[in-house]
């Protein structure tokens, strides 16, 4: 994957991954708290990966 589709859905994940924290807030459900941190971890991961690739030009 390039730069900013490695962005795009690191992006698209850490708003998924708040949206179900918010839920599961709402729910009183702390494994789907879990799963919205996790997605949201995930997220933030893949726009690093793809700011990395960004500085390094997509060779990794």
């Amino acid at each position: 994957m390039g730069e900013m589709t490695d962005k795009i859905k690191g992006v698209a994940n850490q708003v998924a991954g708040e949206v179900k924290k918010a839920v599961g807030d709402a729910q009183d459900r702390p494994d789907v708290v879990a799963e919205g941190e996790a997605q949201k971890t995930e997220g933030q991961a893949q726009h690093l990966k793809g700011s990395v690739k960004g500085a390094l030009g997509d060779k990794i």
